[in-house]
């Protein structure tokens, strides 16, 4: 394949979308024989964006996300991709809580992401107040909305369910997902499925109860995967089927300049490169930055992406922390007083991450709004999350050791009119600048599976800008 009628594709960020791209893409090529070359640029000295996993003692440490759900396939598909199935590793299922005027209760059985489905686990649990549960008992009653625009999650639960429900269950169940205030998120963007369950069913209630009707009967196993030692496994595995000139650490875009037959990509350090094709996975404040000249449509609200930590405590013996409660961890509410935003019993959920006899806990601290707490020093979050932890655990010594992430501005948030403005971004794009495309959690999920979905979407555009044809399965 001679280089002069090869085309260049150029992606930039080294997280899991613009990795799976730069696979896909490399895949596609060997498969088909298609005449491109892949160069990604990542910022950073590290690559995997917010995948970051320690190995430790016997202990396998997620400072990112910790897992995806299988139901979403494209992270599952992208491990048999590359020859890492047999790494995949299913969760412990166990009892869920909520910590509620500081003690925990638990998620009352029968509950679909916050929604009731059985009678008495609703009436019996302590989370709400007697008029709260009456309250959210007139969703059997309550008509359908005319729903002709986007609207906040909150806003369409309070109204389905009330304000007792919603605050007290949804809003950690649901917020911690985006890490987003419940009342600013799109819910097109979000759970669109909840408005088409409404339109379907007029009731949550009854279409959660027929939903789960139409599940099979049986012991439930765990949603979640992830890989044995961890979900750096997944960038590990793409650096080494990609060539090794593929991927180029500590380069910096300063510009993205369209020619007339192409682009130039400036980088801080080092010859412009020349590029067909850029796929863009990056923060949206970093892709105007890289586009000065080009005024892009801007997000709904201008809400600036959350700032929130992780926190890991490991202890060298069990009957150093008593855990009273059988289960896998917890969710707090906004109306609780306390730092941290949810705790996962590790070693519970995901035994193979803890050697026999020992304990991992990890903690999550930061709301919208609300960073200050991120900005402490170690030694003040460690106190702040140790006086949370009195509440519901006996902790009897220090932890043998601990970690704390902290991930600035790291959680885009899909605020009311997210879905409309992404389609204005991309069209003006598309207009404007014919063979840059975006991906990413900025974008059309923050998940892995929903990062990998688009980065096979990108793939697929790329080609078919470039008048290649691919086969990449979606």
């Amino acid at each position: 394949m001679s280089m002069e009628n090869t085309q260049h594709i150029v992606i930039i960020g080294g997280g899991i979308t613009g990795l799976s791209t730069a696979f896909y893409l490399f895949k596609s090529a060997e498969e088909q024989q298609l005449p491109i070359r892949i160069t990604l640029l990542e910022a950073k000295s590290r690559i995997g964006g917010k995948i970051r996993t320690e190995l430790f003692q016997g202990f396998v440490m997620e400072k990112g996300p910790d897992s995806f759900l299988e139901r979403k396939i494209s992270a599952k598909q992208l491990a048999i991709d590359l020859g890492i199935e047999d790494q995949l590793v299913r969760n412990q299922t166990g009892q869920a809580y909520i910590l509620h005027q500081s003690r925990l209760h638990p998620i009352p059985e029968g509950s679909v992401m916050g929604v009731p489905t059985r009678l008495s686990p609703f009436i019996s649990t302590r989370l709400f107040s007697p008029v709260g549960k009456m309250r959210a008992a007139l969703d059997l009653l309550l008509p359908r909305q005319t729903l002709d625009k986007d609207v906040s999650v909150g806003s369409f639960f309070r109204h389905r369910l009330g304000n007792d429900v919603v605050d007290h269950l949804i809003e950690p169940l649901l917020s911690g997902i985006y890490g987003g205030n419940l009342d600013q998120l799109s819910l097109k963007a979000t759970f669109p499925q909840f408005a088409q369950m409404e339109e379907k069913y007029r009731s949550l209630i009854l279409a959660m109860k027929k939903s789960r009707s139409t599940n099979l009967p049986g012991k439930p196993k765990g949603q979640f995967l992830t890989l044995k030692n961890g979900l750096y496994a997944f960038v590990e595995a793409i650096e080494k089927k990609l060539p090794s000139n593929t991927i180029h650490r500590n380069s910096v875009v300063k510009a993205i300049e369209k020619t007339d037959k192409n682009y130039q990509i400036q980088l801080e350090n080092g010859k412009p490169l020349t590029a067909d094709a850029v796929i863009v996975t990056t923060p949206y404040p970093t892709l105007t930055q890289m586009l000065p000249s080009i005024d892009l449509p801007k997000p709904p609200n201008h809400t600036p992406a959350t700032t929130v930590a992780t926190v890991i405590l490991g202890f060298d013996d069990q009957t150093e922390v008593e855990t009273p409660y059988e289960g896998t961890g917890f969710v707090v509410p906004r109306t609780e007083n306390t730092t941290i935003t949810a705790c996962t019993w590790t070693h519970k959920k995901w035994p193979h991450t803890t050697p026999d006899g020992k304990v991992l806990l990890r903690f999550y601290i930061g709301r919208p709004g609300n960073a200050a707490i991120v900005a402490e020093s170690d030694s003040s979050i460690l106190e702040h999350v140790q006086k949370d932890m009195a509440k519901v655990m006996n902790i009897r010594k220090q932890p043998s050791f601990y970690r704390i992430t902290r991930w600035r501005e790291a959680n885009p948030q899909y605020t009311v009119g997210h879905t409309e403005w992404v389609k204005q971004l991309e069209v003006h794009l598309n207009s404007n600048l014919p063979g840059l495309f975006l991906a990413g959690a900025p974008y059309r999920g923050v998940g892995i599976p929903d990062c990998i979905d688009q980065g096979k979407r990108a793939v697929q555009e790329v080609l078919q800008f470039l008048n290649l044809k691919s086969t990449i399965h979606t």
